[in-house]
């Protein structure tokens, strides 16, 4: 039905991917519910996705200042695309860089790639729940079924490989993921967090405790209170609604020329394994903050799945074990290195891989801590120190013999031990995400100040709110400073896809 067209203008490229997407979800709903309903299947339904293309012969001419938005050399490059909607504005600026820098149409139309029809449900319905057993027997006959072999992180990973070897021919990889790799990710995350992928903002927070969570929802609520202040109304009016788990979205009270809106959304009867909380913008350019709990597993798990969504950069607030003498309970780092003694990445990120500091989210940290605390100079070095985090996969590495493990972190210099920084790090390096580190001080268990219920409440008192602050203005500054500055090109490899 769709015939592969070719397209100078973005927004009409757009437009033709979203149609192909709307259409060929659409049958295969409405025959899942023929399906569902016991009316007969004559034959099998299939759809796929529509895919983006772009075929150039000339090598790249660009500006060498730009981390994205062009191709390596002459060849041919390809992406499946999914949710067109979701990530309109997305789309459209890779389109109009793609073009601006190449000169050549994008070709769009449907590609091979089947949708799996549990994707065809945006909404995380579950197509299998009403089914009885006859129907889940036979569904697989009349219905294209998740299939692993289409999400992998080859591409993301730099191990991708054309399977017919000719350079010149491809097609190459236009993007990180595919359109069933994206869905895959999407579906989890409503998952994992209890909100829906359309509440995240770009620019993210991931926190290892629930306090850090108390504060954001506090924070969250009060900006969506009215003040008569210009200045604080000026800066709450940037903010338009904050979104907890069940999607509770409660409005902000201090926009111009609307209603207050009563609180939507209904709160899931538990608590996610991982809790989402969205401080939104218009844009989409607010700040979510995700509780991911303890241990570099999760960690791994929800930076693997936000990455779809394209963030602008994402950093790791939270608290830490402090490993040198001079440091003291409720002392800042600001991560510039990692020892990886996670080993969830392993396999898809060698440890001989270095995780550079970038340097634009190293200064808006510096700069954020400055100017929260209102320190500088010798006196900001009192209370933060810049040096290497140890991430490890053991909470209790105390309880066994450390002579090996201590001897290790005094060879990287290691002034702070948590399990979760690397992890965020290293993923934000494998998703061309920036990234950063903050952590504070909560113990110091080499020097005989182990981690107490009383010690710890005295320390969360004093710390959570001004360290969650800092992270919030940290975020604030790269947003201000626009994504042509926050995405490093020390995040791309060779042969990087076009799209950021």
């Amino acid at each position: 039905m769709f015939a592969t067209e070719k397209f100078t203008n973005p927004e009409a490229a757009y437009a033709r991917v979203l149609e192909i997407y709307e259409h060929n979800t659409a049958i295969l709903r409405d025959a899942f519910r023929q399906f569902s309903s016991g009316e007969g299947m004559p034959q099998r339904v299939r759809a796929c996705y529509p895919f983006v293309r772009i075929t150039t012969e000339k090598s790249t001419h660009t500006d060498t200042r730009q981390s994205f938005g062009f191709v390596a050399g002459p060849g041919c490059y390809e992406t499946t695309i999914t949710r067109p909607k979701l990530f309109h504005q997305y789309l459209l600026a890779q389109f109009k860089l793609v073009l601006q820098n190449h000169e050549v149409p994008l070709e769009v139309g449907v590609s091979e790639l089947p949708i799996p029809v549990h994707f065809a449900f945006p909404e995380g319905i579950h197509v299998e729940g009403s089914l009885d057993p006859e129907h889940l027997r036979t569904l697989p006959d009349y219905f294209d079924l998740p299939d692993l072999a289409t999400m992998d992180d080859r591409i993301a990973n730099g191990t991708y490989e054309v399977d017919n070897g000719a350079w010149r021919e491809g097609p190459h990889p236009l993007a990180l993921f595919t359109g069933p790799r994206i869905d895959y990710s999407l579906h989890r995350l409503r998952h994992y967090t209890a909100t829906s992928p359309d509440q995240f903002q770009r620019y993210v927070l991931f926190t290892n405790y629930a306090f850090y969570v108390d504060e954001f929802v506090r924070l969250g609520r009060h900006l969506m209170e009215p003040t008569d202040d210009p200045d604080e109304l000026a800066y709450r009016r940037q903010y338009t609604a904050f979104v907890e788990p069940g999607n509770v979205t409660t409005w902000s009270a201090n926009q111009t020329g609307t209603d207050t809106r009563p609180v939507s959304g209904v709160a899931p009867a538990r608590q996610p394994q991982m809790p989402a909380y969205h401080l939104q913008r218009a844009d989409g350019s607010g700040i979510t903050l995700v509780n991911i709990g303890v241990g570099p597993s999760n960690a791994k798990t929800v930076t693997d799945h936000v990455a779809v969504l394209r963030p602008h950069g994402w950093l790791m607030l939270g608290h830490c074990a402090g490993l040198s003498a001079s440091q003291r309970m409720g002392d800042y780092v600001l991560a510039h290195a990692y020892v990886r003694d996670d080993h969830v990445l392993d396999d898809d990120l060698p440890l001989w891989v270095p995780i550079p500091a970038l340097a634009e989210v190293q200064l808006a940290l510096q700069d954020a801590v400055a100017s929260i605390t209102q320190l500088d100079g010798y006196e900001l070095k009192r209370i933060m120190r810049t040096g290497t985090v140890a991430s490890v996969d053991d909470r209790n590495w105390e309880l066994r013999d450390h002579r090996m493990p201590l001897l290790r972190f005094s060879q990287s210099r290691a002034i702070a031990l948590d399990m979760e920084s690397a992890t965020v790090a290293a993923n934000g390096f494998r998703f061309r995400v920036p990234y950063g580190t903050l952590l504070c001080v909560s113990d110091k268990p080499l020097h005989g100040e182990i981690k107490l219920p009383g010690m710890a409440n005295t320390f969360y008192e004093q710390r959570v709110a001004q360290h969650l602050q800092i992270g919030i203005r940290a975020l604030e500054l790269l947003r201000n400073n626009g994504i042509e500055q926050v995405h490093s090109r020390k995040l791309r490899s060779f042969a990087e896809p076009a799209f950021r």
